[in-house]
């Protein structure tokens, strides 16, 4: 898989002021869409909306300054690409992420509880130790649409006709979600406007999945060690076009 650079050159910058009267940008896209709290970004950048793999890279806020933790690795996009998601970016114009679409999430995102098949992880997230009654519900109309439930709690109805359980190894037989993180896409839980986001492990790196990121154990390992939910971690995930386009509106970090 091609590694995809971004590099905003002083000319960028320019073209864009250029062009400022063809595009308006409001007042919420000025505003940085990165917390000052934050101090971890996961990097994810394709090369375009309809990619299905693309490089993901660490970064560390070190006084005040964004370092580059690695060169990055691959990852697996959705089976048709990126479309908007609802996250702590302003919202954008173009396609947005609907339930069933097979698009990952594109934005800034708040990354939630590691998961997976074993008691505990070598990771500072909350960890969840998935059982057989934990599903996702991504059943549209549902009043846990986009929540993680325990069916001994909400009962059997409730999970009716969820494709998520979360302890594939034993109803899928496959270990996609032996190590995971919750991506917090749509946070707000609206009806259709795509569930159940998350980070786990791939089937391979030519088989996308169905609106999830997903890589290799190791580099899932790497990740979940890395990430401390003390420093209150996002990820940013991008076609490399906008990921330029947005670089200094966002204030987002610039990829060797």
């Amino acid at each position: 898989m091609k590694k995809i650079i971004i590099a905003v050159l002083a000319t960028t910058a320019l073209s864009g002021c250029v062009n400022s009267t063809t595009s308006t940008t409001t007042t919420a896209e000025t505003t940085t869409v990165i917390p000052s709290q934050t101090q971890q970004l996961v990097v994810v950048v394709a090369e375009d909306w309809q990619a299905i793999g693309a490089q993901l890279y660490r970064f560390e806020r070190v006084a005040g300054q964004w370092q580059q933790q690695d060169q990055g690795h691959a990852v697996v996009l959705g089976r048709t690409g990126l479309a908007w998601g609802i996250g702590l970016h302003p919202t954008q114009a173009g396609v947005q992420k609907q339930e069933g679409d097979g698009k990952a999430p594109a934005g800034v995102f708040e990354l939630g509880t590691a998961f997976g098949y074993l008691d505990s992880l070598a990771t500072n997230m909350t960890y969840q130790g998935m059982t057989a009654d934990d599903y996702c519900i991504d059943v549209k109309g549902s009043p846990f649409y986009n929540q993680l439930v325990d069916k001994s709690v909400v009962g059997e109805a409730a999970v009716k006709g969820s494709s998520e359980w979360m302890r594939r190894d034993i109803y899928s037989q496959d270990n996609l979600y032996k190590k995971g993180l919750v991506v917090k896409h749509n946070s707000q839980n609206i009806d259709g406007a795509g569930s159940c986001i998350f980070m786990h492990l791939w089937r391979a790196e030519n088989k996308p999945t169905a609106g999830c990121t997903a890589m290799t154990e190791q580099n899932m390992d790497t990740l979940l060690a890395w990430l401390d939910e003390q420093k209150a971690p996002l990820l940013v995930s991008l076609p490399a076009s906008e990921y330029q386009q947005k670089q200094l509106l966002w204030k987002l970090p610039t990829i060797k």
